[in-house]
């Protein structure tokens, strides 16, 4: 049977890391759990680090989150949904908005919630995902500030999700200046100036993040240690948090060519065959996993002489070579996972999560 491992110590390394750099650099932080689609395994073992803030984009998640620790602060990282207003005030201690509509109504459960429902204003600086123009910022605010059960705490942006648009210290220059505007403007102050995220960190570690810059929020680098700039491992810390081990369920010496007229597979997919393969063998198994559960695309064999040949619904079919292989039936083939494989995964009811 598939199941997914978490490395604990591997986890617990990567966030010393962090929380030590984020507070040299005088910086909040806050940890994105949306990889762990609220499984109260893995959260309470990323909660149990010392994290003061959880962010996720699920009211489910955040809702599991105070299940687990009803005193952590929550964010929820988009901005809410109409008919999410009510849970996103209950379950999230602040929320990223970019409507007006939306915060009025926030306040309008805030007050029937008898909360004060704090917010961070998202702006536009080039990803075209959400955020308020800057020439709109200032009348924007000016109408949030009039609301009786809404705190502004802060101003943030979004990058590299939708389009690949990078951080350079020019945008985040910009961002805070925009805060010093509306703090001048208001006479308020804003707590945060959250322009950090896991593709923002190389930019800290350059010395070259703009001091203003007080607040990320932060999922990928922690669970993958990567720099998101060079795709690499960041030094210091640690790949290999996630596991997937799948079971070998039938293990044949079949030809290497498939017999028969070929057409579409299931996923809508056509293959090609080199005709000097007819006739040669090799050793095929399967796996008790599927597309249902992950893309192959998104699995990397740590055996490289496994090599994925194909995929159906709920199996994987993978080319152990010519030579009769060390495996067989029951024995546990292991991928690591990428950033979208590790969530397909974790977004699976059907495999077992483990941790180690």
């Amino acid at each position: 049977m598939a199941f997914m491992e978490m490395h604990r110590e591997k986890l617990k390394h990567n966030y010393n890391f962090l929380n030590n750099l984020f507070q040299d650099n005088n910086i909040t932080w806050g940890i994105v759990t949306k990889l762990l689609c609220g499984n109260s395994t893995y959260l309470k073992e990323t909660m149990g680090l010392g994290v003061k803030q959880i962010c996720d984009s699920r009211v489910s998640n955040l809702k599991a989150v105070k299940k687990i620790d009803p005193d952590i602060e929550t964010i929820y990282i988009k901005p809410p949904a109409k008919r999410a207003v009510r849970s996103v005030v209950r379950y999230a201690d602040i929320s990223l908005n970019t409507e007006l509509y939306t915060i009025r109504i926030l306040n309008e459960e805030a007050i029937r919630q008898d909360k004060i429902h704090k917010v961070i204003i998202m702006i536009e600086m080039g990803d075209l995902r959400e955020g308020v123009l800057g020439d709109y910022l200032i009348e924007f605010y000016g109408q949030i500030f009039n609301l009786s059960n809404i705190e502004v705490v802060g101003i943030g942006t979004n990058l590299n999700c939708l389009y690949g648009i990078m951080p350079s210290q020019d945008k985040l220059i910009q961002l805070g200046l925009y805060k010093q505007l509306i703090e001048a403007r208001f006479k308020r102050k804003i707590r945060y100036v959250s322009g950090g995220s896991s593709v923002t960190i190389p930019l800290m570690i350059k010395g070259i993040l703009p001091a203003s810059v007080d607040h990320f929020r932060v999922g990928e680098t922690l669970f993958f240690g990567k720099d998101l700039f060079t795709e690499k491992i960041i030094r210091g810390m640690k790949n290999g948090i996630f596991k997937l081990h799948a079971e070998i369920i039938e293990l044949t010496e079949k030809p290497v060519v498939p017999v028969g007229e070929l057409g579409k597979n299931v996923a809508g997919e056509t293959f090609e065959f080199d005709d000097k393969d007819l006739g040669k063998t090799s050793y095929r198994a399967i796996l008790d996993i599927g597309l249902l559960d992950i893309s192959t695309d998104n699995l990397d064999p740590v055996d490289r002489k496994v090599k994925i040949s194909g995929a159906s619904s709920d199996m994987i079919v993978v080319d152990l070579g010519t030579k009769k292989p060390k495996y067989k039936v029951g024995d546990l083939v292991e991928f690591k996972l990428n950033y979208m494989g590790t969530l397909h995964i974790m977004n699976s009811n059907y495999i077992d999560k483990k941790v180690v």
